[in-house]
């Protein structure tokens, strides 16, 4: 079994297994803290309901999408694991399931976000991570951004389509966003 890789900002990693064939399953484990100096006067933000999703685009046009109040998409392919409304405690806060074998053809991206549905700025958050996760649970990649962003979302990833397989590019970006529905716009550039 192999290390991780821990991913920097604009560094790819491919999904595949040692032997180099695409992988199949995978899960995208998000999180994030607190700073504890977040707030007023160092009292610390109140637990803020932040929301991961997935959102599949067929060049520059939004396919489908998966989140909290659309827990998987048509071809089933990518599927949310539920809605963690505080945050709190160890772990991953949130995971996206996806079966890159179904993805459906024309699908080219799915960027991975996290947002702020009361429209709060993220830049209390810290230690943002996105992980991915092989279908034997083995950790094959991780990136962590050590601060929030001013914007009311996070872009942390996109997959990409790399041949036969697919790719995780670490973004880390700030976006104006608090529904996944209203971020087709503010991902173009990352397409």
């Amino acid at each position: 079994m192999s290390e991780a890789i821990e991913l920097r900002k604009g560094q790819a990693l491919d999904l595949a297994k040692p032997d180099g064939t695409p992988l199949g399953r995978i899960r995208i484990g998000l999180g994030w803290d607190r700073e504890r100096t977040a707030g007023f006067i160092g009292s610390g933000a109140p637990d803020i309901d932040l929301d991961a999703s997935a959102v599949q685009f067929t060049g520059t046009e939004l396919f489908d999408l998966a989140f909290y109040n659309n827990l998987s998409t048509r071809d089933g392919s990518v599927v949310h694991q539920g809605d963690n409304l505080t945050g709190a405690g160890e772990g991953d806060d949130e995971l996206i399931a996806i079966d890159l074998s179904k993805v459906y053809a024309k699908v080219d991206t799915i960027a991975i976000l996290i947002s702020s549905y009361q429209g709060h700025s993220l830049e209390w958050v810290g230690n943002a991570y996105c992980r991915v996760l092989d279908d034997e649970d083995t950790e094959l990649g991780r990136f962590v951004l050590l601060g929030g962003a001013p914007e009311t979302g996070l872009v942390m990833a996109t997959l990409t389509r790399s041949g036969d397989g697919w790719q995780l590019n670490p973004i880390g970006d700030g976006i104006a966003v608090k529904m996944p529905t209203e971020s087709v716009k503010a991902l173009q550039k990352y397409l």
